[in-house]
């Protein structure tokens, strides 16, 4: 099981990158046998491949709600798709603004900031000391110049879901015609996601949080969009994201959306109940502790939480050297030496940021890995506290 790490120990990083899918390994080797045709091709072997890519595209597109197989762009992951988005979409309507919330993946942050080099103005969008970006936050910064909004579905450090329907509501109402993406990296392992349900205009996925490879992503798009490419080169995806598919990692990719969504209850049921049950026993044995994003909304698998008078780096040491993988923060961020921008956004100080790990569980989850888990992690603190 993924959350048992070889040699006994806990794997709970599956925010980071989750362990494949069986179905997914199957899909991805049986197309490297029998799709590694080069798709753009117009002989037998590139046809398979091409019939490959499009059986997976009409699949994406039923799971996520959107009107044609031609509306699903698939690209190298999240952090390509978000760029995708954000970058794509605002050169089309002629306006100038750009509005992220405070909370956003550096891929949607990073790629904001760079239009301001070409004249857009960027707005972020705050957040509450829950972790969650009201309509109200958003409401703040959207104008009628605004060509783009991006608020992520799920926050990637501490799990909250956002109200994006809502929020949807008041840019459509303050800034009619600008473009609305969702950065649903996270949430869709644990969340219903579909284009039809958010009411955005642009959704990014990346495979390898929900049992996928790595290296494959895609962004779903609603009709009459328009989408700029980024990448240039022989016109791959209708012209919108240039370069040979990875129609191996695209299969695998489908399979496990389709896996995902066949098994979403279970994965709320039963991951949930470990998350929980980790949750409660930590806090039974580490006195102080808080669970961050405890009272929002949030991912079934995610645990964010903070060790009053211990810094991060020393507990995930630690905790390595005793076989129990975690973060602190996102993955993109492991190292940095100011504090996460989502914790500093909830209005954390640097000292309580620097105290904090997420600790996330996998799809495979067993009854009573959550107990287990919070008892190896207890004890490593435990050591921490009498040194």
């Amino acid at each position: 099981m993924a959350d048992r790490a070889h040699g006994g120990g806990f794997y709970l990083d599956h925010a980071a990158t989750t362990t494949m899918r069986p179905e997914a390994i199957e899909a991805v080797t049986a197309a490297w046998t029998s799709s590694f045709g080069n798709a753009s091709g117009t002989h037998a072997v590139a046809r398979r491949a091409k019939n490959a890519l499009e059986d997976a595209r009409e699949r994406a597109a039923a799971l996520l709600g959107t009107e044609r197989p031609h509306d699903i762009v698939f690209t190298s992951g999240g952090t390509e798709s978000d760029n995708l988005a954000v970058s794509g979409a605002a050169g089309s309507s002629g306006r100038r603004r750009i509005v992220v919330s405070a909370i956003e993946h550096k891929a949607v942050g990073s790629a904001a900031r760079a239009l301001e080099r070409h004249g857009y103005t960027v707005s972020e969008a705050g957040c509450g000391s829950d972790g969650i970006v009201t309509p109200e936050h958003v409401e703040a910064v959207v104008d009628p110049d605004t060509a783009v909004v991006s608020v992520m579905a799920a926050n990637n450090e501490i799990g909250t879901l956002q109200p994006i329907t809502e929020i949807v509501a008041v840019v459509r109402e303050r800034a009619p015609g600008a473009v609305f993406h969702t950065d649903a990296v996270q949430a869709f392992v644990g969340s219903p996601t579909s284009l039809a349900s958010m009411g955005a205009d642009l959704l990014s996925l990346s495979a390898h949080k929900f049992g996928g490879p790595a290296g494959v992503g895609l962004l779903a798009t609603a009709p009459g969009v328009r989408i700029d490419p980024i990448v240039h080169g022989g016109g791959q995806e209708a012209g919108r994201r240039a370069g040979t598919s990875n129609v191996a990692g695209i299969v695998g990719m489908v399979v496990a959306m389709e896996a995902v969504e066949r098994e979403r209850v279970r994965f709320e049921s039963v991951v949930g109940a470990e998350r929980d049950a980790f949750e409660v026993t930590l806090g039974r044995l580490v006195p102080g502790l808080v669970v961050n994003g405890a009272g929002s909304p949030r991912m079934p698998h995610f645990s964010h939480v903070r060790f009053p008078a211990l810094r991060a780096e020393t507990i995930l040491i630690r905790l390595d050297q005793a076989g129990v993988f975690a973060a602190a923060g996102s993955a993109c961020q492991s190292g940095a030496v100011e504090p996460s921008h989502v914790l500093t956004a909830m209005g954390m100080t640097s000292d309580e940021a620097a105290g904090c790990v997420r600790f996330s569980f996998g799809w495979d989850a067993a009854p009573g890995d959550g107990e287990r888990a919070a008892l190896a992690v207890a004890e490593v603190i435990d050591r921490l506290g009498s040194v």
